[in-house]
């Protein structure tokens, strides 16, 4: 078996959308946001709301590749003490009401701390899908790989307009799930505009691969994800929904008021 046979709910996410000519919305949220129900409560109504993957952020105390929307989210969700085995106990209460498949995104410390091969086995118990640890290049993940492959979870990399051919052959080798390419370069966060080479971007990515490509970062709008869907596989959309949890914080309404947010988005991946 190739080093990313793995077939699991991403993969399944990915083929049923592209069987109806659809793209796939990947929402990301920090668990623990303003607080774990409350994230609970988001995510249960963002997958009603047309999201098709969940991108959930592990908090973390040094989140050097987000932008100040996600630091924010994590250090409420830190003051909140949300750590890795809330976020675990977070997936498994969501397994009782949806099976949208969820990736966890974060940084290596916490789940070195954790125990590479305890992480993968209880995430695999949750009922995560796939892993993107954002600070661990494919290079030096040799051991957190084959305990995630042994589960049958996914490992994501991520690709930058910086990539060249060795890094691209090199992330289409050891990616499965899907390859996550950042439109542009710098943190994450909401901007006006995108970049503006995405489509031949995405297509010098799958000389090299025939996995799925989802764009993220930047990207903030119905029109802006219409305009990237045309050109991947999915768009990834964080700090504007980050955006609308922060600005609606104490609503009783939140989560409609995200999901309303995010089914404006989904429009955008339709191809109509």
């Amino acid at each position: 078996m190739s080093k990313r046979e793995i077939k699991g709910r991403i993969s399944e996410r990915f083929a049923v959308l592209k069987d109806r000519g659809e793209k796939a919305l990947i929402a990301f949220i920090t668990a623990g946001d303003p607080d774990i129900k409350t994230s609970e409560e988001i995510i249960l109504e963002i997958a009603k709301a047309g999201a098709d993957i969940i991108e959930l952020g592990v908090p973390f105390s040094d989140p050097m590749a987000d932008g100040p929307t996600i630091q924010e989210s994590s250090e409420r969700a830190l003051k909140g003490g949300v750590q890795l085995p809330d976020v675990l106990k977070l997936v498994k209460r969501l397994r009782e009401e949806t099976a949208i498949p969820i990736v966890l995104f974060g940084y290596y410390n916490p789940v070195f701390v954790y125990g590479l091969s305890r992480f993968a086995t209880d995430a695999k118990r949750a009922g995560v899908d796939g892993v993107l640890i954002v600070d661990l290049p494919p290079e030096e993940a040799g051991e957190l790989s084959k305990e995630l492959k042994a589960k049958g979870l996914d490992l994501v990399f991520t690709l930058t307009p910086t990539s060249d051919a060795g890094r691209m052959k090199l992330v289409s080798e050891n990616s499965s799930g899907f390859i996550y390419y950042v439109s542009v370069t710098g943190v994450t966060g909401a901007r006006s505009k995108v970049g503006a080479r995405i489509r031949e971007s995405v297509r010098e990515v799958r000389k090299y691969s025939d996995l799925p490509v989802a764009v993220g970062f930047g990207i903030s709008s119905e029109e802006q994800v219409r305009g990237v869907s045309k050109h991947s596989d999915g768009v990834i959309v964080g700090s504007a929904i980050v955006n609308v949890i922060k600005k609606n914080i104490k609503d009783k309404n939140l989560p409609m008021k995200v999901g309303r947010f995010v089914s404006s988005l989904k429009r955008g991946t339709l191809g109509k």
